[in-house]
């Protein structure tokens, strides 16, 4: 990994909507169109260690950006993820939360949700498995 981060440096014309503490982005690299990236102005790598000003401006945002997604894009569900540590596939030191519309038909089962970071432990409705 690199000491510059990309969410410190970021251009204007990348920001779509911002609050006192946050600016929204579309991710670069999106897994879903409209995947959205909310990003706290400060460097924090860390859900953790934001303060509870940072933590509801959050919230704020993610409500805010989904509101726009439903109006452009109208999605039939969404996914918000947050990746803490590398352990937890953290590639950008800097907190950032996805925000991934779903669509019918995306994939072939969305059930499980993120459980499906381990496939092999997903299902776990099915009493065969």
């Amino acid at each position: 990994m690199t000491d510059h981060c990309p969410f410190c440096d970021l251009g204007r014309d990348r920001i779509i909507a911002q609050t006192t503490e946050t600016v929204t982005i579309r991710d670069g690299f999106p897994i879903s169109p409209g995947h959205t990236l909310i990003i706290p102005r400060r460097h924090v790598a860390n859900y953790f260690d934001t303060t509870e000003e940072e933590r509801h401006q959050i919230l704020v945002a993610i409500e805010e950006a989904r509101q726009a997604l439903d109006e452009e894009l109208s999605p039939d569900g969404y996914n918000i993820g947050i990746n803490i540590g590398e352990a937890a596939g953290q590639t950008v030191m800097h907190l950032h939360v996805h925000l991934v519309p779903r669509y019918n038909g995306d994939c072939n089962d969305p059930r499980g949700g993120v459980r499906q970071i381990f496939p092999a432990r997903a299902n776990y409705w099915d009493p065969s498995k």
